[in-house]
């Protein structure tokens, strides 16, 4: 991503985790450490994601420390795919190892905001949840988690009109009965070809933004 990435390697419960940090500008005031979770492995998907790299840049950009990891399978971390199941308990280990204390935020594309979206019911108890950030989240094709009432505002979901890998209608059936607003990028694709700028403004500015 840059020059400043710095390549861990996390354990996991099924063996080595492949992970990725970038800090920000150290004159930035800390907001605590995101953990950023990439699309389906089984179809490409890896930390090295466009999307998720720019999930990761308006992190920075806003003072948190970035964390990328590969699930089980996929580059140099250990193990074989698990429909999510195993992939959730990757994601709660890297957070565990990246932020074992102190706030963090908790983000996905994809396959990978559907397992974001089941970290958030599983830590908003017990954790310090600054930041959510869910884009393209896979409510056609698996069950996303209910994000807790008290997320909401801390939440972001954002989500392409013209979608044809997840359409736009089954994150809305997904966010109606919760009352969650969807951003929706008008245009957009599943992989936001060519608005990515946008994409990172739209995080930037929820990062920003004072909580009510």
């Amino acid at each position: 991503m840059n020059a400043q990435t710095e390549r861990l390697s996390h354990t996991g419960p099924a063996g080595r985790i492949e992970v990725l940090r970038d800090r920000p500008d150290p004159a930035l005031p800390a907001r605590g450490t995101a953990v950023i979770a990439h699309p389906h492995p089984l179809y490409g998907g890896t930390m090295d994601n466009k999307v998720v790299q720019t999930l990761a840049r308006a992190f920075v950009a806003c003072g948190f420390v970035a964390v990328r990891f590969n699930f089980r399978g996929v580059g140099a971390t250990e193990g074989v795919h698990d429909d999510g199941r195993g992939e959730l308990e990757d994601m709660l280990a890297v957070v565990q190892q990246a932020a074992p204390e102190g706030p963090i935020a908790l983000a996905g594309f994809s396959f990978g905001a559907f397992v974001a979206s089941h970290a958030v019911a599983r830590l908003w108890s017990a954790r310090q949840v600054e930041r959510v950030v869910l884009v393209g989240t896979a409510a056609s094709r698996f069950t996303v988690a209910e994000l807790p009432p008290e997320a909401h505002l801390a939440s972001l979901v954002v989500h392409g009109e013209q979608d044809d890998t997840v359409p736009l209608a089954s994150v809305m059936d997904w966010a109606r009965p919760q009352t969650l607003p969807v951003t929706v990028v008008p245009g957009g694709g599943h992989f936001f070809h060519g608005q990515l700028p946008l994409l990172k403004d739209l995080v930037v500015r929820h990062l920003r933004a004072p909580l009510a």
